[in-house]
Parts: structure tokens; sequence; C-alpha cells
């Protein structure tokens, strides 16, 4: 007799309430135990773009305004 037939069998001697409850079971072994997608690798979005440091700033610069530049300037004086 295989696991399968095994399992159906004593499921079938259980009460209705019971047998719900194995389903539920079941289910909840099914949904965690399928495998997971991997998370994509961050560093896979930007392949093929060449982004330096100065390209970051500037763009800090362009979305933040001065606000950057003063804040920057606050953590030079404080050194």
């Amino acid at each position: 007799m295989t696991i399968w037939e095994t399992i159906a069998e004593r499921a079938r001697e259980l009460p209705a309430e019971t047998q719900r409850k194995v389903l539920d079971f079941v289910e909840f072994l099914r949904v965690h135990e399928t495998p997971k997608r991997p998370l994509r690798d961050v560093a896979g979005l930007f392949k093929g773009f060449d982004i330096s440091p100065e390209d970051i700033d500037t763009a800090r610069r362009e979305m933040w305004g001065a606000a950057v530049g003063r804040s920057a300037e606050k953590q030079s004086q404080a050194r």
C-alpha cells in the first residue's frame, strides 16, 4: 500500500469535521512547502549602466536642490 493510499484509508475513518482539519493541514503544508521565487539581485538591475559617484551627486542636487549642498557643508565643517 502506498503512502497516499494509507492516508486516504485512515482519513476515510475520521469524522467529517476531522477530515476538514486534515485537508486544512494539507493546504497549510502545500503553501509552506512551495518553493519561493528568489529575490532579484539589485546589482543586476543596474547591469550595463556606468554610474559614477559624481553622477549620483549631480542627480541628488537636481532632485533636492541647495538642501543637499548645505547638508554636505555642515557635515564637512563638523569634521
